[in-house]
């Protein structure tokens, strides 16, 4: 007696001889996810993801506010210290920036008690940059309402203020590794 060969159960024309080793279906390529433990189907990894969303409904409002009151501080803090300092003002900036940004990750995640869930961490991220925005909105209307484009220059460093907080944020929150 001749054994048929395996399908993987998510594309019938695609012969395979792997398995998920946690339910045991026959996965191809396409589908196999390389885990620590082996190989796991999209469906046991989907499942498995439910069980790391431990946030609440209003665990989103908390961080999204705490990001942004720390980022509107740190923004208008940043302004009035950095105005007068010339090229050393770029080392401020990033310096600042990335401390900020992990200052409010560390803050976010006491607050919401270390619950977890990846549209929390978009929404704390958020919260900085509206924080990080506020203090700018009148050159940021001077600019794109009013047509002054010469104070596009000036709008180049709460970007990056803005992008490397929010950035550092993200990262710190979410627990992404680089360099693995």
């Amino acid at each position: 007696m001749t054994e048929q060969p395996m399908v993987c159960y998510r594309h019938p024309t695609k012969e395979t001889t792997l398995r998920c080793n946690r339910c045991d279906k026959p996965i191809c390529a396409q589908c196999a996810r390389r885990t620590p433990t082996g190989y796991r189907c999209p469906d046991c990894i989907r499942e498995m993801g439910k069980v790391f969303v431990t946030a609440r409904w209003y665990d989103y409002i908390t961080a999204f506010l705490t990001a942004m009151i720390l980022a509107l501080i740190a923004a208008l803090l940043v302004g009035l210290l950095g105005s007068g300092l010339g090229l050393f003002f770029i080392f401020i900036i990033v310096a600042a920036a990335t401390a900020v940004g992990s200052l409010i990750a560390e803050a976010v995640r006491r607050v919401v008690g270390k619950r977890r869930a990846r549209p929390l961490f978009i929404t704390a991220t958020a919260g900085v940059v509206v924080g990080g925005l506020i203090p700018n909105l009148p050159l940021l209307v001077t600019v794109f309402l009013m047509g002054e484009l010469g104070g596009l220059l000036a709008l180049l460093w709460p970007g990056v203020f803005i992008f490397l907080a929010a950035s550092t944020t993200y990262v710190r929150l979410s627990g992404i590794q680089i360099g693995r």
